[in-house]
């Protein structure tokens, strides 16, 4: 039991996937962060654009007498 204890001890596995989390997280975390930061500026955008669009009159191509 003993022996089990010290190679527990000195085994490095666990910490690098617990590092490997904390890493994924973050990121996650900052994705998460970014998308609520730009996603009403983007909205706002669309809708610009939308009015933008509507405002446009098209124009009319009548066939030619042939």
């Amino acid at each position: 039991m003993l022996k089990f204890i010290k190679t527990f001890r000195k085994d490095e596995d666990g910490a690098v996937t617990v590092d490997w989390v904390v890493l994924t997280a973050a990121v996650v975390g900052l994705a998460i962060a970014a998308y609520g930061g730009i996603s009403g500026q983007a909205l706002d955008l669309i809708g610009t654009a939308a009015t933008a669009v509507d405002g446009q009159e098209t124009a009319t191509i009548e066939a030619a007498d042939d």
